[in-house]
This record gives C-alpha cells, sequence and structure tokens, in this order.
C-alpha cells in the first residue's frame, strides 16, 4: 500500500539574537556588516531591445536544476550582500543563477539616455523572456529584492496568467508596495537617513548621465534635491516619461496588481520595516489564492540577520529556497530525500 507524499512543515519564523533586535540594525547590518563571499559570477553584457546594454552575473548549475533569476533593489547592484547570499545557497543547490544589475548599476555605464526605475516591468519581461529561452526544459524561479521585487509584482500582475509561459514561482522581499507611501515616509524621522544614502549614489548616477546626454534633465535642480520625491521630479520622471514624481510612484507602484497575479509568489515582509508604513502593506483579503504573504515580526529592510558573533545571513536565503523548492522532486531541488 503507497503511503501519502508527507506535507512539508513550514520553516520556523525569524528570530533574530537579542542584540540584533533593532529594525535599523537589522538594516544597516544586512547592507554592510556582513561579508558575503562573492559567488564565482561569469559576466556577460546582453544587448538590450531598446539598444541599449545590460550587464549581468551568472552561475552555471547542474542541467536538470531550476534556474534562478535574481533582481536586486534601488541602488543595489548582483554584488549586494542579499543577492551574493542567495546566489551561493542557490549554487550549493545545484541550480543555475542569472542576476543582473539594472541599467548604470554596475560597473558601466548604459548607453541610453535613461537609467532604471521601480515600473520597468518591460526590462522584467524581456529578461526573463531571455532565460526562459535559454533555459527552456527546467523549472524558473525569480525573487525581486525591495523595488527589484516591486517591479518583479508589477510584471506578474500585467501578464496575468500568460506569465506562466516564463516563469514557475516567485518571490519578493520587502517590496514598497505603494510607492507614494513608503517614498514620503523616507522623509520622517529617522527614515530620512536612508533616503540621504540613497541621493549619494543616484546624483552621481544622475551626474554621469547628464555628461552623457547634456539637457536631458535638469541636473541643477536634480543635484539640489533633498529627498527622493525632488530627485524623482527633476531627473528619474523626465528620463523615463513620467509628468512628475506623483505620476511617476503611481503609475509604478504594483499594489494595484497585485490581485491580478496567476502564478504562486511569496511575499516576505518584516513588521518592522523602516521603509515599510502599515499603510503600504497589502491585505490579505485583496491576495490571490496563490500568493502568500509571509509577515514576520522583525528583519528590517532586507535583513533577517541572526546569530550573535557574528551575525549571520542565513535565514533568508534557506527560506526562500524552501519556498521555491519545497513541492520539487530531489532530483530538481538539489536536496538530498536522505536528509
Amino acid at each position: 500500500m503507497l503511503r501519502p507524499a508527507p506535507v512539508p512543515l513550514p520553516p520556523p519564523p525569524f528570530s533574530p539574537s537579542f542584540w540584533l533586535r533593532n529594525p535599523h540594525l537589522q538594516t544597516i547590518g544586512g547592507a554592510r556588516w556582513i561579508p558575503v563571499p562573492r559567488p564565482p559570477w561569469r559576466q556577460e553584457i546582453w544587448a538590450s531591445p531598446d539598444g541599449d546594454i545590460l550587464q549581468v552575473e551568472r552561475l552555471a548549475g547542474a542541467s536538470d536544476r531550476p534556474v534562478l533569476t535574481l533582481f536586486h533593489g534601488l541602488e543595489g547592484s548582483a554584488e549586494s550582500p542579499y543577492i551574493r547570499a542567495l546566489a551561493n545557497a542557490a549554487q550549493a543547490l545545484g541550480w543555475s543563477v542569472v542576476a543582473p544589475h539594472f541599467r548604470a548599476c554596475g560597473s558601466r555605464l548604459n548607453l541610453r539616455p535613461r537609467l532604471y526605475h521601480a515600473g520597468d516591468s518591460p526590462e522584467i519581461h524581456w529578461i526573463l523572456r531571455r532565460v526562459q529561452a535559454e533555459y527552456p526544459h527546467v523549472l524558473r524561479h525569480a525573487v525581486g529584492f525591495s523595488l527589484g521585487g516591486n517591479m518583479l509584482l508589477k510584471w506578474l500582475g500585467e501578464q496575468g496568467e500568460d506569465a506562466g509561459q516564463w516563469i514557475d514561482r516567485c518571490v519578493a522581499v520587502a517590496t514598497p508596495f505603494d510607492l507614494t507611501a513608503v517614498g514620503d515616509h523616507l522623509t520622517r524621522g529617522l527614515n530620512r537617513f536612508y533616503g540621504l544614502h540613497f541621493l549619494t549614489t543616484l546624483k552621481a548616477k544622475a551626474r554621469a548621465k547628464h555628461a552623457q546626454f547634456p539637457g536631458s534633465f535638469d541636473l541643477e535642480a536634480t543635484l539640489a534635491a533633498r529627498t527622493l520625491r525632488q530627485f524623482d521630479d527633476h531627473c528619474m520622471a523626465p528620463l523615463h516619461g513620467f509628468r512628475d514624481a506623483s505620476e511617476y510612484w503611481e503609475r509604478s507602484s504594483c499594489l494595484p496588481l497585485l490581485p491580478h497575479i496567476r502564478r504562486p509568489t511569496l511575499l516576505l515582509q518584516a513588521r518592522d520595516d523602516p521603509f515599510m508604513p502599515p499603510c503600504a502593506l497589502p491585505s490579505r483579503q485583496v491576495l490571490p489564492p496563490g500568493v502568500t504573504l509571509d509577515l514576520q515580526d522583525r528583519g528590517g529592510h532586507v535583513g533577517f540577520l541572526s546569530g550573535i558573533l557574528p551575525p549571520r545571513a542565513d535565514w533568508m536565503p534557506a527560506h526562500l529556497l524552501d519556498y521555491l523548492g519545497r513541492f520539487l522532486p530531489p532530483s530538481q531541488n538539489g536536496h538530498n530525500p536522505s536528509e
């Protein structure tokens, strides 16, 4: 008599050590303190459909294992600690990894009079179509972090059932579902620190882009910006065809599109994320059956650090790969069934 397959147990909730309970320690520590080994990337330059270039890092896996595409957050890259940690963990399972740098986020400045932006779901679309063409016979998963999570979810909502042609299962981590609420939240209290931090590197990109294409936006006003709204008003909106920051944020937010997602998707969020006012989180009632809101009590913004000394960044990769691989046969997910 055949026994039914065991139902996988849910993974344990995130529980930081006593000294890492502060959300700002989680957020800053996750970005700065954790030395994550650099994966043995193989770099490629892809030509985009609009005549630009995209720098992409890759890891080769087993031919019968899934491929994982990773989308980084605002002013991140394939070298961000959270990307490195997840790429290393996926490679250990024999998975292939594709980690694009959004335009101007790698070591090379892109060629077109544009940068990257939070609503650029067409960018997600052509990248995932290319991954599907290169890996047509294995499962294809994607993970987006923060801004990259918003882009991925927006694409999933726009595609609906059609997304299944290119992707099997997705995860979005620390997503700014409502860009207006999150952008304005980063002007208040201690959260202003994060907005000013992003502005430092964003302004450097703006200066380099203006040198390429003089007059494409108001550089003086852009460099004088003290908030992300001001920066987006003067730089991001005109570069990408929006009237102003308000229109950019409204049209780019993934929140209204979440009910239209038809692929299995995990939304990993921390209640104490300093980027995220409670009003920016989606209600579980509006989420379709295949979309799971995984709301952890702690973790900061893409932090989820545990351990004592040194702190570790291994909970999040294990948690995400558990979700992506939980219902796969052992031959495909890389786990030994005897473990």
